[in-house]
């Protein structure tokens, strides 16, 4: 589902500030090329310290929602700080405006990733901005998107990258905030059936047929449930639950004529 939030709010009697957000699923490319008039006294805010707050603001917002905190990843800052450069040397605005999906651009920058998200946005306004209203302006719009929010709250992701960038041309500011889950927090589990029937079970929403004797293994990105069908007297089922764990072996086996799951 493409989703999108575009905010406007006059504060500039020369041009309207304006700002643009793009969900990771969106794949249109804009072209921004027209300079707005600058105002003789135009705010310049300090671009690395506007990435700083938005990581920070970032995670008081996971915090009051419950979520844990993620850190910087030097990987994914490289990789968003060359993408918003990027849009701001060529006015191609899109999460594939260089030709390259987030996780491509992520990767090519040596990050094994597991999960990969990225929010972006520009904004514009003839006054220019401080630091903290630029900043707030990006937070704010992401918070007010549903895709921009679920990306924000997600609690599986683990690092994050955030860069800033100024077209010297039409005085737009492009920001990209990418985040990470590492490839090496795969969380790997195995299914046995060491009785003597088929099983059927779930990961998530995915369903797998289990024959007897055999061995499944599983790599997930996200934690997720593991729901098990155990055949049962009269033509019947039990269900039977568990939270995949990492380095686990959950075994199915028959006792005393009824099957229940054991976990090594």
């Amino acid at each position: 589902m493409h989703l999108r939030s575009v905010r406007t709010l006059i504060i500039s009697v020369l041009i309207p500030v304006a700002s643009y957000s793009q969900p990771v699923s969106h794949d249109d490319t804009q072209i921004i090329d027209s300079p707005v008039p600058r105002s003789k006294d135009e705010k310049k805010p300090d671009l690395e310290a506007v990435s700083r707050s938005i990581i920070d603001k970032t995670n008081e917002f996971r915090e009051r929602e419950g979520r844990p905190r993620v850190g910087v990843n030097d990987r994914l800052a490289d990789s968003v700080r060359e993408f918003s450069q990027y849009m701001a040397r060529t006015g191609r605005y899109g999460h594939a405006a260089d030709g390259h999906q987030p996780a491509d651009r992520a990767a090519s920058h040596g990050y094994e990733y597991c999960l990969i998200s990225e929010n972006i946005a520009y904004a514009v306004s003839s006054d220019g901005f401080t630091t903290e209203e630029l900043v707030n302006d990006f937070v704010k719009g992401w918070k007010n998107s549903p895709g921009h929010r679920r990306n924000m709250l997600d609690p599986d992701v683990t690092e994050i990258g955030v860069a800033v960038a100024r077209s010297e041309k039409t005085g737009h500011y492009f920001a990209v905030q990418m985040f990470g889950r590492p490839k090496s927090l795969t969380l790997r589990f195995k299914l046995a059936n060491e009785s003597g029937v088929s099983v059927k079970y779930r990961v998530g929403d995915e369903t797998f047929s289990l024959e007897p004797r055999y061995i499944r293994s599983h790599e997930l990105c996200r934690p997720a449930e593991v729901t098990i069908e155990l055949p049962a007297e009269g033509k019947k089922t039990v269900t039977e639950t568990v939270k995949a764990e990492n380095n686990r072996r959950y075994v199915i086996v028959e006792k005393d004529g009824t099957l229940r799951v054991n976990r090594d």
